[in-house]
């Protein structure tokens, strides 16, 4: 008999992105030295960060006109980190470089509440790492157990950034001040999403199972489990188990209800936070391109992957990620108020609610850009070029100090 626990392991081994062996010289300036060069009176402008995964960029559009305002180079050690690499880290980076889109370097990304710091979980070299935007300087590394960091999340008041050490099967807590270990709590197989909730209280973990297996092996794939903590102690408050892999998800502010892809599902499904269980599951259109896909053709086993909630609640943004359009479906009937889209395998990807909580970003991975849908429409109003393979996307703020540092390359 197969031995589920050595199998997936064996798989994470060979299958994930690889790490790195050591940690980054002292930062040359703490970030307090940097606020105090700054006017503190400086205003902050809106924007949305974009993390161009081949290309180790950042970009940076603007909030309300969603115009390119530039971009950073978040990888300028990688030659550094890949000769740090020994062979079964660099075996691993290898086979991660063959998937689609190449490699993976930035998987997640945040901007401190001052708006000067920028924090992003590195998919292909395993760490999180701190970036002074205005001097381009690293302030810290921090290199995570396992195989690759994943998804991340920042706390509200910009104290904490929790990153999913996937093949560990853990997300480790961070101090943002310093990039030491705060602590750790255990999740399912393959951790992936990470959120707070909107009082920042709870920590919300979602994992995907081991996606290297085909769909026939899904029962030894692992734990598809959403594991809740208190974001103080880090102790599981409560789990709740899924049939499948949980995708992409977004969390009413009650905490009463989540909407969550799941893998394989070529749509979304609702579930009872109370109650523990699905109430409702909305299957979407195939597309000619989606429906011509077998299960194992997938990106990563998803069908849709990436959802997002308008400002007022009452819509959601589902991206059809095999079936290269996005869904706007009202709640809490679920009835879908329009397609856009778009050019076929552009493999749109993530979607980010815009500050207004009007407009839904869309990153389409293959297209090199931004879709910006309006919510109240359910149509496209902008398309902005941006780096290789955009993926994750965030709001955030930047004085216009920080702003004026920036590469006026597009990503």
């Amino acid at each position: 008999m197969l031995d589920t626990k050595r199998l997936i392991r064996w798989t994470s081994m060979c299958a994930a992105i690889a790490s790195l062996g050591i940690g980054s010289p002292a930062a040359m300036a703490t970030r307090a030295e940097a606020a105090e060069s700054a006017t503190s009176a400086a205003p902050l402008r809106d924007v949305l960060l974009v993390g161009n995964s081949a290309a180790g960029t950042v970009s940076f559009l603007d909030g309300h006109t969603f115009q390119n305002l530039g971009s950073i180079d978040v990888i300028p050690d990688l030659q550094a980190r890949l000769d740090a690499m020994n062979l079964v880290e660099k075996t691993a980076y290898d086979i991660v470089g063959q998937q689609e889109g190449g490699d993976r370097f930035v998987d997640d990304l945040f901007v401190s509440p001052d708006g000067r710091t920028l924090y992003v979980s590195r998919g292909a070299l395993n760490d999180a790492v701190a970036i002074d935007i205005a001097s381009k300087n690293q302030l810290w590394r921090f290199k995570l157990d396992g195989f690759k960091a994943d998804h991340a999340a920042l706390s509200p008041d910009g104290t904490r950034l929790v990153v999913s050490a996937t093949t560990a099967m853990a997300a480790q807590v961070l101090d943002t001040s310093t990039g030491l270990l705060v602590g750790n709590f255990a999740t399912g197989t393959y951790p992936h999403q990470n959120d707070y909730s909107a009082d920042g209280r709870r920590i919300y973990n979602s994992s995907i199972g081991v996606v290297s297996l085909p769909r026939a092996l899904d029962a030894l794939k692992g734990e598809k489990r959403l594991t809740v903590v208190d974001a103080k102690t880090l102790k599981v408050l409560r789990t709740y188990q899924f049939p499948r892999g949980i995708r992409p998800s977004v969390i009413t502010a009650d905490e009463k209800t989540m909407y969550t892809q799941l893998s394989y599902l070529n749509g979304f499904v609702e579930f009872d936070l109370v109650a523990g269980q699905i109430t409702r599951t909305v299957a979407m259109p195939f597309s000619a391109h989606g429906g011509a896909l077998t299960p194992d053709e997938y990106p990563l086993n998803s069908a849709h992957h990436g959802l997002a909630i308008s400002g007022d609640a009452t819509k959601l943004c589902d991206v059809g990620t095999i079936d290269d359009y996005t869904a706007i479906v009202r709640r809490p009937a679920l009835t879908t108020d329009g397609f856009v889209h778009y050019p076929t395998d552009s493999l749109p990807y993530w979607a980010t609610t815009s500050v207004d909580g009007n407009h839904c970003f869309v990153s389409l991975s293959k297209a090199n850009a931004i879709s910006v849908i309006d919510y109240r429409t359910a149509t496209e109003v902008a398309r902005v070029p941006v780096g290789a393979f955009p993926q994750r996307e965030r709001i955030g703020k930047l004085p216009s100090t920080v702003l004026s540092a920036l590469s006026p390359t597009p990503g």
